[in-house]
């Protein structure tokens, strides 16, 4: 026991360099780099330091022997082969198992660190705790000594799931007032508030025993679609509460050996032992930049394999649907698509939680920007969400000393700096207002539909076959509730793109369901009040207008109506909408009379819905992921 309490005491100290060279096998006593590149994404590389993280595919010339890997997903190790010699890897115990047997990457440029346990690396303290993401995952922390005997310290948090029981790690605890945080801002945006894990692994599981119990065994085919590793915490609590095993194929199978899963109890190769299969990630259907159904392999597996019906799980939050049902099912036929919001990053409300109990003198955003430019705009917009929970007073200080040993120029150039900001913000709001109050103006008293004005931009109006086909498309990856004119409205002023118009109707999706609900709040007294004359709607849905020129004529009966008043659209959020309505509100417009006398504002669906949507370009993760 004694001997034991020594080891631990005794900190493992390891030299970069010297494992590189060990590896290489070389003669050479010394190694030498050329300086880290300015151009070098921030967001992988820790201050005054030569460690680089998650970053195997930057440029051929190496400018470091020490990288860490903090898991095995691909856009993280994307660059690494049988052939990597660049240097040494440091990672968890699992990822080292993983990288060694499944990339096969030669064991002497691999280097298993423990966790929850200090170790110092070319004179830096390094720790790896829990990440919450996937088996062998993990967050990263550095404590780099600097001059007079100062550290600086950083939490790297890879890709990771906030839970509760972090707050208690004590070396986590040690880091609460870090230097920076390089934070994984996968879901940083308000409408992110996703179920728990929990939750969502309860909803699969009902669903399997529920509809596997009506229908009995191979009769029903259930699929689960995975990454090669990943969401296993949801395969194995179906096999426990279920009581059947999972069928997985050669590859994934060899990864679940790795992991420790390789004794036949829960797994199996052989499809005749179970009704629960795992598929490839896109079998299903692709889930970026909205998700669209596969039901052709579907019918096909079905067929192939001899059952009577499939059911498909896709489990990722970027499924997610902002409405009252957390979990949407898109059916045909016999098929049926649970998307399921269980992911394994941090959403809005926990990664705010988590930077709160940090408090970090600086966030580094490391997903969804351009890591080429840290103070690019975009980089500010997610650090904005942040604002009052970091250590802002750090940030004072280091102003104060900037003045008080005379450096005037920087203190004027900050505040010069922030007034402009403060002036950009103030023009840009008016911008917006004006923009709101001509648009409103714009808007035909007599017509429901949005006034479409001539665009010298606009693509070439689609033939009506054309235009039928992009209908329907656009339908399948639509609630039901949509009726065929909001579609219409939609992809018109979307200059008929699929994607974009899918994109926006899902930023306003609560604004499109009130704009139904009134409409079927209206048809429902209009019947009332008039039996004979009843509102025909399509037998296709519960809210689909049989032609255009009904649901424009009841809507617009609705607007007319002083009490029903439908909303109209726009790209401006919420919280802006709001603030330049009560600017309004606070000046005489000459206009409002014009507008009363012209009648009420009738509904549209305006030429907002033309933002782009960004591209899905991995160098910066600016993709999305599961």
């Amino acid at each position: 026991a004694t001997a034991t309490a020594n080891e631990r005491v005794k900190t493992l100290t390891l030299d970069s360099s010297q494992l590189y060279l060990t590896a290489l096998n070389s003669t050479t006593s010394t190694l030498s780099f050329p300086p880290i590149p300015s151009s070098f994404p921030t967001s992988n590389f820790i201050p005054n330091t030569r460690f680089l993280i998650d970053s195997f595919r930057h440029p051929s010339t190496a400018f470091s022997a020490s990288y860490f890997l903090s898991h095995f997903h691909s856009d993280q190790y994307s660059g690494l082969s049988p052939s990597w010699s660049k240097g040494i890897i440091f990672c968890s115990h699992l990822t080292s198992l993983l990288l060694i047997q499944t990339l096969k990457i030669p064991p002497r440029f691999v280097f298993a660190l423990p966790l929850n346990d200090p170790v110092l690396v070319d004179g830096c303290e390094v720790i790896l705790i829990d990440a919450n993401h996937c088996p062998g995952s993990v967050q990263l922390l550095f404590k780099v000594p600097t001059k007079n005997g100062i550290f600086e310290r950083y939490v790297h948090t890879g890709d990771f799931r906030y839970c509760n029981p972090m707050k208690l790690n004590s070396y986590l605890i040690g880091f609460v007032g870090c230097d920076a945080i390089f934070l994984d801002t996968t879901y940083c945006d308000p409408k992110c508030i996703l179920p728990s894990q929990e939750e969502s692994i309860d909803y699969v599981v009902s669903v399997v025993d529920r509809i596997g119990k009506e229908f009995g065994k191979r009769r029903v085919l259930f699929l689960i679609a995975t990454y090669v590793a990943g969401k296993e915490n949801i395969l194995v609590e179906v096999a426990r509460r279920c009581k059947t095993k999972i069928c997985v194929d050669g590859r994934k199978m060899e990864i679940l050996r790795v992991l420790g899963y390789g004794d036949g109890e829960v797994f199996t190769e052989d499809e005749s032992e179970s009704d629960v299969h795992v598929v490839g990630w896109s079998v299903l259907g692709e889930t970026w930049p909205y998700f669209r159904p596969n039901f052709v392999i579907m019918e096909e597996i079905m067929v192939e394999k001899g059952y009577e019906k499939v059911v498909g799980f896709v489990p990722t939050g970027w499924t997610y649907e902002v409405k009252r049902n957390k979990f949407a099912v898109q059916t045909k036929d016999t098929f049926e698509i649970h998307l399921v919001p269980c992911s394994e990053h941090s959403n809005y409300d926990e990664l705010k939680e988590y930077v709160k109990f940090l408090k970090p003198k600086k966030v580094i955003p490391t997903v969804g920007m351009d890591f080429e430019k840290l103070e690019h705009k975009h980089a500010d917009e997610l650090r904005k969400h942040f604002d009052g929970l970091i250590d802002e007073m750090d940030n004072k200080k280091d102003l104060l000393m900037g003045f008080h040993c005379g450096n005037c120029e920087t203190v004027e150039k900050v505040e010069r700096n922030a007034n402009e900001e403060r002036v950009m913000e103030r023009n840009k709001n008016m911008f917006e207002m004006k923009t709101v109050e001509s648009n409103d103006m714009d808007v035909s008293s007599n017509d429901v539909s949005y006034v479409h004005k001539p665009d010298s931009q606009d693509s070439t109006i689609p033939s009506e076959e054309e235009r039928e086909r992009i209908i329907e498309e656009t339908r399948d990856s639509l609630p039901k509730w949509v009726t065929r004119d909001q579609i219409l409205d939609l992809v018109s002023s979307s200059r008929w793109n699929i994607v974009e118009a899918v994109s926006n109707f899902y930023e306003h999706e609560i604004e499109f369901y009130e704009q139904v609900s009134v409409f079927r709040t209206f048809e429902s007294a209009s019947h009332a009040s008039s039996p004979n004359s009843p509102i025909s709607l399509s037998n296709s849905g519960p809210f689909r207008s049989s032609t255009d020129e009904s649901v424009n004529t009841n809507l617009s009966q609705v607007s007319k109506s002083p009490s029903l008043k439908l909303t109209r659209w726009s790209n401006i959020s919420p919280s802006k909408r709001k603030k330049n309505t009560e600017k309004r509100s606070n000046k005489k417009v000459k206009s409002n009379s014009k507008l009363e006398s012209s009648g009420s504002k009738q509904p549209t669906i305006t030429s907002f819905f033309s933002k782009l949507l960004p591209d899905d370009s991995k160098g910066g993760k600016t993709g999305r992921k599961n």
